[in-house]
């Protein structure tokens, strides 16, 4: 059987470049070279599209920006293309057709439904969730307003947009009223916990919320939940499958980016030490979740696990992370899942869902 060829596209112009980078280097390294050629391509943080034919090494550390064999393309939104137009620096155009896109891609334009739209207009297969439930997912207003439709229990919250900031003081007593201290103050759009602050008071309130919208033009103030961080992995369409559960023990006073990715004392358990009973009740709601917001493909669902056995959704990843050092491919290796046969699975998924026979 011929080789597929997949394209991953990394880095972008949100503020999870560098993770997007570093997990496209484990997603490249990891996708089977026996079944599929690779092709690289950048966005730079300025966003700048190029196709990359360098070291895998140099993506992770931002090297890849500068090798000199670089060429500018653009994803063709025609289907006759069926991928990449690449731009000669004689002005010549040449036609890099893929089979299936990855789309690695962290946060603002990666996980929000852009890029997925325009994959779509493309009517290219790709991995992952699709425009609509990408979108959901990401406005974190929205996955609380369709979790809550199907039962599905969040945090309490108060959304708060920009242009609402003349009524500041206003916004802030209907926090006060509804919620209580500790809340946590996130940009609706953004992922990796960029821009999220714990807030104690009315002052750290306002700061929070201003700081916040330096990330996105909405923001969310939920009630703070006292209860163990808890994640799953989902991998499917029609019949997805969810991993164990894993727990977090963040270094810091939540699971926040430094603690994600620069503190080496954060732990993960997988699995977590929790009952069994807890555990299926978090792997049945997560499904559910999965089910609720119209996933496909791939996510991670975030927990709250309080001591009353209460579970509560935190939030919904449609790309997570694929570090070295990520739950998603931590959990699925858990369950017997090579790294390897992950990659293939997804782009599998990928596939079927856009009904193309790769057999």
């Amino acid at each position: 059987m011929a080789k597929l060829r997949v394209a991953v596209i990394f880095g972008g112009k949100s503020n999870e470049h560098d993770i997007s980078c570093i997990s496209a280097s484990h997603v490249i390294r990891s996708i089977p070279k026996e079944r599929y050629d690779v092709v690289c391509v950048g966005i730079t943080k300025k966003g700048h599209w190029l196709k990359y034919i360098g070291d895998i090494e140099d993506i992770a550390t931002g090297a890849w920006e500068k090798h000199p064999d670089n060429v500018p393309c653009v994803l063709s939104p025609d289907p006759v293309d069926k991928g990449f137009l690449a731009m000669g620096e004689d002005g010549d155009v040449s036609h890099v057709k893929v089979d299936c896109v990855f789309p690695v891609l962290h946060g603002k334009n990666g996980e929000d439904g852009t890029i997925q739209g325009l994959l779509e207009m493309a009517q290219m297969p790709f991995v992952g969730c699709d425009l609509i439930s990408s979108a959901n997912c990401m406005d974190k207003e929205l996955t609380h307003t369709v979790l809550d439709a199907h039962g599905i229990r969040t945090a309490p919250y108060v959304p708060i947009n920009f242009f609402e900031l003349s009524m500041l003081d206003e916004k802030c007593a209907v926090m006060e009223k509804n919620l209580r201290y500790p809340m946590y103050v996130k940009p609706a759009n953004c992922g990796s916990s960029v821009g999220i602050s714990k807030v104690t008071d009315l002052e750290s309130l306002k700061n929070g919320i201003k700081m916040a919208f330096a990330h996105d033009k909405k923001v969310i103030v939920e009630q703070g939940i006292d209860g163990l961080e808890c994640e799953c992995a989902v991998m499917g369409n029609e019949r997805p499958v969810v991993s164990a559960v894993g727990e977090i023990s963040a270094a810091n006073d939540f699971y926040d980016y430094d603690a994600k990715y620069n503190n080496s004392e954060s732990q993960t358990f997988i699995p977590a030490r929790i009952s069994e009973e807890s555990s299926e009740r978090i792997r049945a709601t997560a499904l559910n979740a999965y089910r609720a917001m119209g996933c496909c493909g791939l996510a991670r669902v975030d927990f709250f696990l309080c001591k009353d056995g209460t579970v509560i959704l935190n939030e919904i990843n449609t790309m997570p992370g694929h570090t070295p050092i990520s739950m998603f491919p931590q959990l699925f290796a858990y369950e017997g899942m090579t790294f390897e046969r992950q990659e293939d699975k997804l782009i599998r998924l990928a596939l079927e869902r856009a009904g193309v026979d790769y057999e």
